[in-house]
Formats: structure tokens, sequence, C-alpha cells
């Protein structure tokens, strides 16, 4: 007869939630339904999975059973982008083995959590890239002496990465625009730092994001001298809001647009519909993810898949890896170009 303790996974597959859903039930720090919470109880129950308890773990093991996950963004806001909900499902998968909730802890340089990164009672933290403000965020878990993951930045020898060819990828993407034909093309980035200010980029600006100041660099790679916007976050509005400046002069029209986000994407076709554009006849629209974004049908986004899953299950497996006094292992991912129909030759002239 199996022995085996329940996991979070097993609590969210009776459910019929996603582990990343079954965890957040338990720690309580994101809001969730009555009707999942309830779900996600009732299944724990049934399976005598009582969820980690800080209190018992620390007397069985000197542990938590918790680990942080850091954002350096409002979390209402990244839990919009489906990216940062797949990627959630992997983590929670990857740490299932352990028994371990996951703690969403918020530090932007505004708002700190509470607990924050310096009180919040964890085995090990995971940071979502790897901004100015979240090295801070690596200095106190380091000081702490809290094994740390790190999840799309490079944070020093020693402390454990996943990445995505971002550059490869979107140096891909811009080929293919270049292909094409097309020479007129503008950029629309992920925020360039930690003030999420939007607009015209400056020749130069320092771009302290790495994920943006890869994807840029790719980029810029087939086109050296495109005019780069920054948008504030990864939405369909904050796109809109870039295609409305770059649409706004019919004399100076780009004919194709790269995005560095498929939500971006999407906003900068809505606002060349609102001009009057055809996509792809008269501008040319690619993105970044491979995520499925509401309202964007008839069309097929032209975009880059990455494996959003697989790298948050890659970070929760290093966690888990550290705690078991395994060696963590660094990760490097490869994103899929997938042609769709926002793309064509420009327009004749």
């Amino acid at each position: 007869m199996s022995t085996r303790r329940a996991t979070i996974s097993d609590v969210a597959r009776e459910a019929g939630v996603s582990p990343s859903t079954a965890s957040v039930v338990f720690s309580g720090k994101t809001p969730t339904s009555a009707d999942v919470r309830s779900r996600v109880l009732a299944a724990a129950q049934a399976l005598g999975y009582t969820g980690p308890d800080p209190r018992a773990a620390s007397l069985r093991r000197g542990r938590s059973g918790i680990v942080g996950v850091v954002f350096d963004q409002h979390l209402g806001t990244a839990f919009l982008d489906p990216v940062t909900t797949h990627m959630m499902d992997g983590l929670a998968d990857g740490v299932s083995r352990l028994g371990a909730a996951l703690l969403l802890l918020r530090d932007d340089g505004v708002t700190v959590s509470e607990p924050s990164l310096h009180t919040a009672p964890i085995d090990a933290a995971v940071l979502i890239g790897c901004s100015p403000r979240m090295r801070e965020s690596l200095e106190i878990v380091r000081g702490r002496g809290i094994p740390v993951v790190v999840v799309e930045g490079d944070a020093g020898e020693g402390i454990p990465r996943v990445l995505l060819d971002n550059v490869e990828a979107q140096r891909t993407a811009a080929r293919h625009v270049a292909a094409l034909g097309h020479r007129d093309v503008v950029l629309v980035t992920l925020p360039i730092d930690t003030s999420r200010h939007r607009g015209w980029i400056a020749d130069d600006a320092r771009i302290r994001v790495d994920v943006t100041a890869d994807r840029l660099a790719g980029a810029r790679d087939v086109f050296p001298h495109a005019p780069a916007m920054a948008a504030a976050t990864s939405s369909i509005d904050e796109g809109a809001i870039a295609g409305r400046a770059i649409f706004a002069d019919p004399g100076r029209r780009p004919t194709a647009v790269i995005a560095q986000s498929d939500l971006l994407a999407a906003g900068v076709i809505r606002a060349a519909e609102e001009a009057g554009l055809r996509v792809p006849e008269d501008v040319s629209v690619t993105g970044f993810d491979g995520v499925v974004v509401d309202g964007l049908a008839p069309h097929v986004l032209t975009t880059l898949v990455q494996p959003a899953t697989a790298k948050g299950r890659a970070a929760g497996e290093a966690v888990a890896a550290m705690l078991e006094d395994a060696a963590p292992s660094s990760l490097d991912l490869s994103c899929t170009f997938r042609e769709g129909t926002t793309t064509a030759a420009p327009p004749s002239t």
C-alpha cells in the first residue's frame, strides 16, 4: 500500500484547478472565489492534505514549507499576462514534491508586501526577472542565507537561473520581417526600467531590464536604426497606446511593428485598425510569447512561442534540488518561431 504524501498538485488535480491556484488558496495571499476555495479545501480533505504548516515544519526540519516568489510589479497587473499564469503553474508543479506553498511577494520600490523579503518565513526564493530593484531583492535574500533562483535574469556566478534565448528569438522574427521586404520598422518594447514610463526610447537610453534589453538587441541586429517605443507593462491597452502614437502621422507610418509581447502586439493591431489600416496588407505586426489573446481573431499572430510552463517548472525543480541538498541546474530554453497571418510583404509604393 502506498504511503506517498499527497501534494498540492494532487489537490489541484482533484479540485479541477491549476497547481498555482490551489497553492494560493493555502497561502491566502491572492484572493480566490468562494467556489474555488471550497473545491480546493474539499479536495485537500479528501486526500488528507493539510497544507504546509510553518510551525510544524519548523519543528520537524527547521523549515517553513514556503517558497517566496518575488515580482517587481503589482501582482494584479502581473497576472493579467497569461505568461505569468503558465509560469506559475509550472513553478507550483516543480516544487510539488516538497509539499511547499508559494508565497507571492511584491517589491516594486513603492509598496513592499507584508511580510516582506526581510521578514517572510520562506525556505527559498524565486525572483522573476533581474531588474536593478530585483538585484536589491537578491542581496536581501542572499544576506538571509536563503537559496534563490532567478527566472530570465543574470544574478551572477553561483545563482541558478532559467533563461530564454531572447536575443536569438527576437532576431528570428526581425529576419522574417526583413525577408518580406520591410525596411521601415518600429519596435514596441516591454518596460526599460523600474519607473515603467512609456514613450520613445532615446538612442543613448540605458535599458535596465534584462528581457527588454535582450529582445531589443535581437531586433536591432537586423534593424539597427529602427525607432523604439517603451510600454509601461505588457498589456493590450499599452500596445494600443503605443500603436496610436506610431500611426498618428499618416505620412510617417511604418510598414511593420515588432512588439516584445503578444499582448502588446494585439494592442498595436487594434490601433492600426482604428487608424484605418489593414493587417497585414498595410502593416505587419509580430509578437512574442505564443499565448492565447482574447479578441485577436480572425488574426493569427506571427510570434515566438516561449515554453512558459517549462520555464516555471525548471525554476521550481532548481529550488527543490537546493532544499534537498542536491546540485541545482541552470537551464537555457529556446523559443519557436510561428508564422501567422499578421505579416506579409509591405504595400507597394
